[in-house]
């Protein structure tokens, strides 16, 4: 059985960052079950030298496996029933992958170039940083590397998946069962991809819009283009339904306007651009609130008081009890090569945890960090939902709590992030990575530590608001 996942994506060139790094990021949601996530480090040594995937049983030729992997981070379904799941990470070279974002299609190039039944085999979710990161030396890299996997092996979902490194984002969409297209942000520029085929505009003349070989001639053989001018692959290729409207528009429209309030629009709108720019430098923490985000401040929060109960259900938010792992991937310029990377990591529903800045350049992982399939308090992201599921029994009261939780929190990794890069400026080699496994270890403590305390002051202000009490004052 396949598992379900359904993400936000929000990608950043460096110049509209507020540090001048690129920055792509993305919540990996999952359906009902829990589905716990872990971080860990892949060593070459650990790399398959011979790949199947579980879900779709494809074999991948020892002749696209390179003899020498690059060391890479990711962040992996503990329980391997569906395979790895890498998700997300860096790799020994600076490049960072995020996928992937489930996105949309539509009958016409189903009918012409139909997607793979698993029992036919291809590609998926579960294979594709397994199968790229390692393999790859800048972000076009990744978005050859990936259409070739596509155009021979073929898949079996709709798929976004980004890359980036010190100076470019690239953005790739799957377009039926073996065709793709991809196109490199602007520097100035910021994307907010929710499940739904996202690419608009595309020049097929254009060094920084790429894509299969034969789809310009798709188009045009098949009558596929609606536009009187142009292409626009999310009409070409892509949906415009009403769950779109109430499932995928809501969630970037909110992005778009708390990145710049003149965006206006309307929450359903089909049509919100690909490509948009914000009204300010773009942070670490404006990622982390719009990951977080359920539409406060509007009728349609679930936690608000605006609304009707029929408005609080209207929209799918972008933080929800279905978050497992959300990561930012940062490339910083303003700092030596070896500490550039950085994986921004969190678990659980985003409302209630906070990001830590885990240096990449590492060869292994905080204990905390490395999830167990079952319950288990000494790892956080089991300890992180016990927080989410208490918090949302009473936002109104919680929802102060985790605030300063979270400010304190990264406050207090910044720190550690700081005084890090200075300690270790004159380091290389394995004295580098230990100061930086060091500092890892020194923010997931800060962090687990925390995350008790907010427990802790959970319980303190639930304890008089139980429903199950009686005094005899009351």
């Amino acid at each position: 059985m396949k598992k379900q996942t359904e993400c936000t994506t929000i990608l950043v060139g460096k110049n509209a960052t507020i540090d001048g790094s690129t920055m792509i990021a993305r919540s990996e949601d999952g359906g009902r079950t829990i589905i716990p996530e872990g971080f860990k480090v892949v060593n070459p040594s650990e790399q398959p030298k011979h790949y199947q995937s579980v879900i779709s049983k494809q074999v991948i030729d020892d002749e696209d496996l390179a003899l020498n992997p690059l060391r890479y981070t990711s962040a992996p379904d503990v329980s391997g029933e569906n395979g790895i799941w890498a998700a997300a990470g860096i790799n020994s070279e600076n490049v960072a992958m995020t996928a992937t974002e489930t996105i949309t299609t539509n009958s016409r190039i189903q009918g012409i170039d139909p997607l793979l039944t698993t029992e036919e085999g291809g590609l998926g979710e579960e294979d594709f940083v397994t199968l790229t990161l390692p393999y790859i030396h800048s972000a076009r890299d990744g978005v050859k590397r990936v259409g070739y996997l596509l155009e021979k092996y073929g898949t079996y979902e709709m798929n976004g998946m980004a890359f980036s490194d010190k100076d470019e984002v690239w953005y790739l969409e799957t377009i039926g069962g073996h065709h793709w297209a991809a196109r490199r942000i602007p520097d100035d520029a910021y994307v907010i991809a929710p499940n739904r085929l996202n690419i608009d505009e595309f020049k097929f003349d254009d060094p920084d819009f790429v894509c299969s070989s034969d789809l310009k001639e798709l188009i045009e053989n098949y009558n596929l283009n609606p536009d009187f001018e142009g292409y626009n692959l999310r009409h070409i290729f892509g949906s415009s339904t009403i769950k779109d409207a109430h499932y995928n528009n809501p969630r970037a429209w909110y992005i778009h306007n708390f990145f710049n309030p003149e965006f206006g629009g309307k929450p359903s709108d089909q049509d919100q651009p690909f490509i948009c720019h914000a009204n300010r430098k773009i942070s670490l923490e404006d990622i982390k609130w719009a990951e977080s985000s359920h539409y406060q401040d509007t009728p349609y929060d679930a936690y608000g008081d605006q609304g009707t109960a029929e408005q609080k259900k209207t929209f799918r938010p972008i933080g929800i009890n279905r978050n497992f792992e959300t990561h930012v991937l940062q490339i910083r310029n303003n700092v030596p090569a070896e500490i550039a990377g950085v994986q921004w990591l969190a678990f659980g529903p985003n409302t209630f945890n906070t990001f830590v800045p885990f240096y990449t350049n590492i060869t292994t992982t905080p204990i905390s960090w490395q999830t167990t399939p079952k319950f288990d308090l000494t790892k956080i992201f089991w300890i992180n939902k016990l927080a989410a599921q208490l918090g949302d029994t009473n936002y109104r009261v919680y929802g102060e709590l985790e605030a300063d939780f979270e400010q304190k929190s990264l406050a207090a990794c910044h720190k550690i992030q700081h005084d890090t890069d200075t300690t270790v400026k004159d380091l290389s080699g394995k004295d580098l990575q230990t100061k930086l496994e060091a500092a890892n270890d020194k923010m997931a403590e800060v962090v687990y530590s925390n995350t008790v305390e907010l427990l802790g002051q959970m319980v303190d202000e639930g304890h008089g608001l139980m429903t199950l009490k009686y005094d005899l004052l009351d």
